[in-house]
């Protein structure tokens, strides 16, 4: 079993990711650390792990885990993971793992001279939905792949919310514009060359609260529009000449919908629904990660596969800027 520390009471962490732990087959959460001892307590005791620290340092010293699970605000997301990398640690750190592309380089070092797993957690790419999704493209299931659809927004203008506040990392395209772009990275295969973009910025927050993106991967194009202050919704779409493929709940099955898949036809005639009543994706990832990190053959998110997925996010940001087209 793969001893887990968790670095904060953050709510992710309570509400997802622990849980999935607990649930997991081959790892367990030993022990919380908070900068309030009286917090990672009473978050210890509600989940029966027996170790509770009151300071991130202390936990990270402690022989009681192997790993950590990182759900601090993302302004600090390469301070700790290189920390807890230099301490011995595994690291399945939240998603995004850095702020620029070039920040991960400070990551990759640090696994590679630690020899350790330094993971950012993408569940999607665990989740047999989006398995599906990369099988059906690969097998030709929609013929030529020509256009992907993606929308992922929510409303949210709590002054207090770590998105809404710029000094943590906050923002629409770190939150979630990372969504469309990994799954698209990750069911084709294939990385985008260059970008289109228009940005909307709160006036009191500062942070960007719409962006509309063009990316162009060379055989076909993906387009999608995120928001933090629009109405709920989450939907993907891939395009072919033969068919299309409409993930109904692509991110957050539990909050938006069912997990389904549908396979369409060329003329419309015929369809194909693929339900996944209980795919457990944060389990999944952090299954996949345990193994991972007990040296056994994985498929994990990589730094160097989170590298290319944030270059396009600064390329978005940088394309605001400007008219026409930015290079990745």
């Amino acid at each position: 079993m793969l001893r887990f520390g968790i670095l904060s009471t953050a709510k992710i962490g309570r509400e997802l990711v622990v849980p999935a732990i607990q649930d997991a087959e081959n790892c367990v959460v030993t022990a919380v650390a908070s900068r309030d001892k009286a917090r990672a307590r009473a978050m210890a005791d509600r989940f029966s792990v027996p170790h509770a620290f009151g300071s991130y340092e202390e936990m990270l010293a402690s022989d009681t885990i192997d790993a950590v699970y990182i759900p601090l605000p993302t302004s600090q997301h390469v301070e700790w993971s290189i920390k807890a990398a230099d301490a011995g640690k595994h690291v399945l750190c939240e998603k995004p793992i850095a702020l620029k592309a070039g920040e991960i380089d400070a990551l990759i070092a640090a696994r590679d001279r630690n020899k350790v797993l330094i993971s950012e957690a993408y569940m999607v790419t665990y989740s047999p939905v989006w398995r599906k999704v990369r099988a059906l493209l690969a097998e030709g299931a929609i013929g030529r792949l020509r256009h992907v659809q993606g929308a992922f927004t929510y409303f949210n203008r709590d002054p207090g919310n770590m998105r809404n506040v710029p000094e943590l990392g906050g923002g629409g395209l770190p939150d979630i514009g990372v969504y469309p772009t990994i799954t698209t990275r990750f069911t084709t295969g294939k990385e985008p060359v260059r970008v289109q973009a228009s940005t909307d910025r709160d006036p009191d927050f500062g942070t960007d609260i719409y962006s509309s993106v063009r990316a162009d991967f060379g055989d076909f194009e993906l387009s999608f529009y995120i928001s933090t202050q629009l109405a709920q919704r989450q939907i993907m779409v891939f395009h072919g000449d033969k068919g299309f493929i409409e993930v109904k709940s692509p991110f957050n099955a539990d909050r938006y919908g069912v997990e389904e898949v549908e396979l369409t036809n060329q003329n419309h005639g015929e369809s194909q629904i693929f339900r996944f009543q209980d795919a457990r994706q944060y389990r999944r990832e952090v299954e996949a990660f345990s193994r991972a990190a007990r040296g056994e053959k994985e498929e994990i998110v990589t730094l160097e596969s989170s590298v290319n997925n944030q270059k396009v996010i600064d390329a978005i940001y940088r394309a605001s800027e400007k008219d026409g087209w930015e290079a990745v």
